[in-house]
């Protein structure tokens, strides 16, 4: 069996990842560490799992998602990668700097979701690194419109053909099998024997839920451990009512790749009170996250996810849904550059 790079022990606890390619992007596993001062001011036990330092491209959860998919591109003998996202993506960022890890041609395209003309957050952030790792860039203005973006990447790809490349689409619509999820499933199995090191016992997972890959994946992770946690889905982009069933779906195929069962509904929990107005737009509840995330641990969470996370999870607190001393482990899934673009949409600063 392919225990691939640092992971032996996660492979022998699931199995199933054996039968995926797995690109190599680098040291994957991540910091557990604990966040006391933060954890006080909540009344909570909190630990961060530091997916942001990830030594790749400034880090963060896609890094995960990335070795299987391009691990899968490497298996085709791809020469170019396809991925759209947000102008502000972490996806896109980390997906063209792997290529360049990997010597693939990254093709992005960058959707038009959040309705500013800010000029920092069409130019700064994740879009400067975007240029500055050569990416081939296009553009959607339609945002919103999952289906279309990825038919208008096989589009691109269709022509890459034609010119003699051999393309590789990362597809991110739910009409694609979740590939990505695998790398949060092998995270679930990381996570779970730091903890067992630590003599921890940790009672919720806080996780960010917009594609559903990272969520999905460790929802699968999870119940092919047998472990009794429960994972919160913090909405980033769509309402508490679309996300979830997405997600048992999304959780369902995970489950599917890895060769286990089907996940129970009961499992899949989901939380919208921090999504307001809407994916990557700034409210006050973000922003205080933010704002104290840096303030009592010196970290940086940015406004699309890991600082609607955090916001989430602090709402979680205060409404009683997390009781105060629980244990409880926050999935930093990065994103820093991000803030560059946002500055002139935070009133604190």
């Amino acid at each position: 069996m392919p225990y691939h790079f640092d992971h032996r022990k996660e492979y022998l606890l699931l199995p199933g990842l054996g039968d995926h390619p797995r690109a190599d992007l680098g040291p994957t596993r991540t910091p557990l560490q604990r966040a006391g001062r933060l954890g006080d001011e909540l009344g909570i036990e909190l630990y961060i799992k530091r997916d942001d330092a990830q030594p790749l491209g400034m880090g963060g959860n896609k890094v995960r998602q990335l070795e299987f998919y391009l691990g899968l591109a490497q298996a085709r003998e791809a020469d170019t990668v396809l991925i759209t996202g947000a102008i502000q993506s972490n996806f896109v960022r980390l997906c063209a700097a792997a290529c360049r890890k990997l010597g693939l041609h990254p093709v992005v395209q960058l959707e038009d979701r959040v309705p500013t003309n800010d000029p920092l957050y069409q130019s700064s952030g994740n879009v400067l690194l975007d240029q500055l790792y050569g990416a081939e860039i296009h553009y959607l203005p339609e945002g919103e419109d999952e289906t279309l973006a990825d038919t208008r990447l096989d589009s691109i790809a269709q022509d890459l053909t034609k010119q003699g490349r051999n393309p590789y689409v990362v597809h991110l619509g739910t009409d694609h099998p979740p590939v990505g999820s695998l790398g949060y499933a092998l995270a679930a199995a990381e996570l779970r024997i730091q903890l067992q090191e630590q003599s921890n016992d940790a009672t919720h997972l806080v996780v960010p839920s917009g594609s559903g890959i990272t969520h999905s994946g460790i929802l699968a992770g999870v119940q092919a451990l047998n472990w009794d946690i429960s994972i919160e889905g913090i909405c980033v982009r769509r309402q508490s009512s679309l996300q979830k069933p997405r997600i048992e779906k999304r959780a369902t195929e995970a489950a599917s790749l890895l060769g286990t069962a089907s996940i129970s509904p009961d499992s899949v929990n989901t939380h919208d009170e921090v999504l307001a107005p809407g994916y990557g737009q700034m409210n006050s509840q973000v922003e205080e996250a933010i704002q104290k995330t840096a303030h009592l641990e010196g970290l940086l969470v940015d406004p699309v996810y890991s600082g609607r996370s955090m916001a989430g999870l602090i709402a979680l607190v205060r409404r009683g849904h997390i009781k105060k001393g629980s244990c409880v482990v926050f999935i930093h899934t990065g994103g820093a550059p991000a803030l560059f673009a946002y500055q002139n949409q935070m009133d604190f600063l």
